[in-house]
């Protein structure tokens, strides 16, 4: 129990680099339809509007691509604290900004952090838990996202009835705090001893995995041993090869994972989930519901409360049946919403808002469409939401796993970057049509994930390379492995059975010593 508290507060703690990622989501969807930001920053629409809420994407993008040297170099841990201190920054710069400018600048550099530790915490967080509870841990990352999504909005719906500036400068200040939590707190925090290892540092692996893995921090328990083999045996494999560039990423062995996770990424973007988060008050708006900030809060609770069931039986159900039944449905959802506007919209007469179609006297419509958001947002929060961060550091080797997973997330960043600026416009051109092109993508994540994607719900990072290289059965990869998931266990046991025996062997050795002992003084 004592080790698993470790794990959890550790990795629990980690997330709070998720949550600054869910801030930065709700720093511009909560204010894009309030009075005072439009007034301030000259009513931002189309492209201009798409241009601010995509700074931060695009600062994303390069702290991702950087993460993999920083995490690698300095160790994940570091990464991160640099990440929340980036952060701190950018907030400063965005609350006090006098312009449009600014304010991007602002963004950008909050970015940085968001992409650092968007990489970095899915990978400090499953190379420090046991493989069974993995995806449980690593869905944590999503669901710190959905609650920093849901508190920011909150606060600045709150900060909204505030009749100047502050209504916007306030929150922004606000969100500083987790981040200067995250960059103090890690500091009695352990590094991971995978990268521990990576570096030479067998002792400090060692003590670090005892203190993860055992209730007494005993360096000499079967499970400790046994995972520090593994990881011992992995990194001279690994050594022998010398194989440590970016080279090997898209070498024949490496190639097809690394891709597959990139293309996770991108599809957990072009599911629609991008929309939904930052531009919910547009759509709600355009579908005749008035108080559209009010209904838009109750998305973002559903967002938070729905990602709980996949954090406690991600690993049970699965990640390809996650991934597609979540892509089945959330297209079924989009393309609902996409032919009610279709059928019972018009040309909006007001020429100075973000959106050219509404409905207008149709309340059923309107309260489906609703409905239909609410469920879309729900379903992305039990598959592609948590799942999607779970997939691309379960898939790759350690050498390279920083690296692999800096390019999945830049991928899911520049895929963000894309929509963020893009969809401002298109919400004016093409209308409805946008919510037919996201369905679609979902069809197409559907058949690319059930060919492409294998299952690796309890399985160690390092079996996991055997399944890519040897492959296996479509239906078996829908089904999970069972019985690959037993090596680590069954390693344990030999190493415990190898222990008893030792330890019979010496009692069996000191018993004949004292009988010998006792014939000679007879």
């Amino acid at each position: 129990m004592v080790r698993l508290l470790n794990v959890y507060t550790i990795s629990a703690f980690a997330a709070l680099g998720g949550a600054l990622f869910g801030f930065d989501i709700s720093s511009m969807s909560a204010v894009i339809g309030t009075e005072q930001y439009q007034n301030y920053y000259g009513n931002p629409l189309g492209m201009r509007q798409g241009a601010i809420t995509s700074a931060m994407a695009g600062g994303s993008l390069v702290g991702a691509l950087s993460s993999s040297f920083l995490g690698d170099r300095l160790s994940r841990k570091v990464a991160i604290q640099i990440g929340a201190a980036l952060w701190c920054i950018g907030s400063a710069v965005q609350s006090a900004s006098n312009g449009v400018v600014m304010l991007v600048i602002g963004l950008a550099l909050a970015g940085l952090c968001v992409g650092l530790t968007s990489s970095l915490v899915p990978i400090y967080q499953s190379e420090i838990v046991p493989r069974k509870i993995r995806g449980r841990i690593v869905s944590l990352q999503q669901f710190a996202i959905t609650w920093g999504i849901m508190v920011q909005y909150f606060i600045e719906y709150g900060c909204s009835f505030l009749e100047s500036t502050a209504s916007f400068r306030l929150p922004w200040a606000i969100q500083t705090v987790p981040a200067v939590v995250l960059f103090v707190g890690l500091f009695w925090f352990p590094r991971s001893p995978r990268w521990l290892a990576s570096k030479d540092r067998w002792d400090e692996a060692l003590r670090v995995l005892a203190f993860l893995r055992s209730a007494h921090n005993d360096v000499n328990a079967p499970l400790v041993l046994a995972e520090y083999k593994e990881i011992e045996d992995q990194i001279s494999q690994e050594r022998e090869e010398e194989s440590n560039s970016y080279r090997e990423l898209f070498s024949s062995k490496i190639r097809k994972r690394v891709l597959l996770s990139m293309a996770i990424q991108m599809w957990s973007q072009l599911t629609g989930i991008n929309v939904m988060m930052y531009y919910i008050v547009y759509i709600l708006e355009s579908a005749g519901i008035a108080n559209s900030m009010l209904a838009s809060s109750i998305q973002y609770i559903i967002n938070m409360v729905m990602t709980i069931p996949s954090i406690l039986w991600a690993d049970k159900w699965g990640r390809r049946p996650a991934f597609l039944i979540g892509a089945i449905v959330m297209g079924f959802w989009l393309f609902l919403i996409g032919g009610l506007l279709m059928h019972y919209g018009e040309s909006n007469r007001v020429l100075d808002q973000p959106y050219t179609w509404i409905i207008v006297g149709h309340h059923a419509a309107t309260r489906i469409i609703l409905a239909s958001a609410y469920l879309a947002v729900a379903t992305f929060a039990l598959s592609w939401g948590p799942v999607s961060w779970m997939y691309p550091p379960e898939i790759v080797p350690l050498r390279i796993r920083a690296k692999s997973v800096a390019l999945a997330t830049a991928s899911n960043w520049a895929s963000n970057f894309a929509l963020g600026f893009a969809v401002p416009p298109l919400l004016r051109s093409i209308q409805w049509r946008l919510f037919f092109i996201f369905g679609s993508f979902n069809m197409a994540a559907f058949i690319h994930v059930w060919f492409a994607a294998p299952e690796t719900k309890q399985r160690t990072l390092e079996e996991l390379g055997e399944i890519f290289e040897y492959g296996e059965p479509l239906w078996k990869s829908f089904l999970g492995n069972r019985r690959g998931s037993n090596k680590l266990d069954m390693l344990a046991k030999d190493i415990e059975i190898g222990v008893s025996k030792i330890n019979r062997s010496e009692h069996v050795k000191m018993k004949h010593v004292i009988s010998e002992d006792t014939d000679f003084r007879s």
